[in-house]
């Protein structure tokens, strides 16, 4: 029996991904297919719309004894002051924990995309003027379903390093600037669990 949980406590605990929308779960399916890391992407623990809501998928996933890597923008929290509000409370009651990852992005993720290709953390109005950068090196880029669903759009971020960069970069900024992500914590976790 001491064997039996002696080796379960060896185990690495799985890491699902909980995220805003269909955006964040392709990029990450896709990124999965690239790399062969193992996180779970289910459609349940996308979609979500609230901190509540994130913080309730948040509980399911560590009451697992899972790792919860929670991918969201703050364009919202950051324009009213009730979700932002919710956000530290988030943040606060999650804080020193190693299974709970926030891996936030302001405005937007595409802003996390942006890094792929240029060295910015200028400010962006709002998630439609960082698409619209974006759209200069990914010009069909859309949040569409059709789109996202082709993983020709996350190979060109992946390609010639670019990856790399992005996460040296997110990095480098952290989350003082004007815009910032924090999705290279997410790849942090991924690396780290690779080979277990």
């Amino acid at each position: 029996m001491r064997t039996n949980e002696k080796s379960r406590s060896l185990k690495p605990s799985p890491i699902t991904i909980i995220g805003e929308g269909l955006t964040e779960q392709f990029y990450f399916k896709h990124i999965r297919s690239f790399f062969e890391y193992h996180y779970t992407i289910k459609p349940y623990f996308f979609g979500t719309t609230s901190f509540k809501d994130m913080d309730t998928k948040i509980k399911e996933v560590i009451d697992y004894g899972g790792t919860a890597v929670c991918v969201f923008d703050t364009d919202v929290s950051y324009r009213n002051a009730v979700e932002n509000e919710r956000l530290i409370k988030l943040r606060n009651k999650y804080s020193g924990r190693d299974d709970v990852i926030f891996c936030d992005s302001h405005t937007s993720i595409e802003y996390w995309f942006l890094l792929h290709f240029e060295n910015t953390n200028r400010y962006f109005k709002d998630s439609a003027s960082t698409e619209n950068e974006l759209r200069k090196f990914i010009k069909d880029y859309d949040k569409k379903k059709k789109f996202l669903e082709d993983i020709k759009w996350v190979s060109e971020l992946c390609k010639d390093n670019k990856l790399e960069l992005a996460k040296s970069r997110a990095k480098e900024f952290g989350s003082n600037g004007e815009s910032y992500s924090n999705v290279y914590k997410a790849f942090e976790i991924f690396d780290k669990t690779k080979d277990l």
